[in-house]
């Protein structure tokens, strides 16, 4: 497969993106943190190809990325009250929230019964992401090797194993997003980002 990799402001950048991923294909885009590759959430062979592409663990969930806090309706036939308010307040930005998920999303995106969600804080990616509708979305690196913040960084990984990069410049690279459970009586956090636990507490009035 040859990777073809085109400006992500060009006039045809949204357009090539959905075509392939109307496709099955895979599609790497820049994002507040550092560049993502994703297929369509409900696509489930689509989803499988990205841990083949990323040689990653079949065990890890993949994170669902959606262009605004609306469309958390479509990933999640329950959203928690505690969700909606912390989606309200940071969203779009680095907190991705974990919520009961859609049963109709593919086990591929997640083998438990909840999924983690998020709006990047990214013009790119939210421009991808509305076109699409909901996105699983990793990093797009090799398992285990550095995320990349540039499309040339995308391109040394996984030249061959994608179809399409959308070259969008530099990422801000860094903290991975605050992960937070938002499926019990309590919030809970499951990793450290950006935002702070105390922040969380505050808006859920824990």
């Amino acid at each position: 497969m040859k990777t073809e990799i085109i400006p992500a402001h060009s006039p045809d950048s949204i357009r090539r993106a959905l075509e392939i991923l109307q496709a099955g294909g895979l599609v790497a885009f820049p994002t507040d943190t550092v560049y993502g590759v994703g297929a369509l959430a409900f696509d489930g062979q689509a989803v499988e190809s990205i841990y083949s592409a990323k040689d990653r663990p079949i065990e890890k969930a993949i994170p669902i990325l959606i262009g605004d806090a609306e469309d958390i309706t479509r990933v999640s036939s329950d959203v928690p009250p505690m969700a909606k308010k912390l989606a309200e307040r940071f969203w779009p930005g680095p907190l991705t929230i974990v919520i009961p998920k859609n049963i109709k999303l593919p086990e591929a995106v997640s083998a438990t019964n909840t999924v983690g969600v998020r709006v990047p804080d990214h013009i790119v990616a939210r421009s991808v992401l509305r076109a699409t509708g909901p996105m699983a979305v990793t990093s797009a690196n090799l398992s285990g090797q550095p995320s990349p913040s540039t499309a040339e960084e995308v391109f040394a990984q996984l030249n061959s194993r994608i179809a399409l990069i959308l070259d969008g410049g530099k990422t801000p690279g860094g903290v991975p997003s605050t992960l937070v459970d938002c499926t019990g009586s309590k919030p809970i956090l499951m990793r450290e980002g950006p935002i702070s636990f105390e922040d969380i507490l505050a808006i859920t009035g824990q």
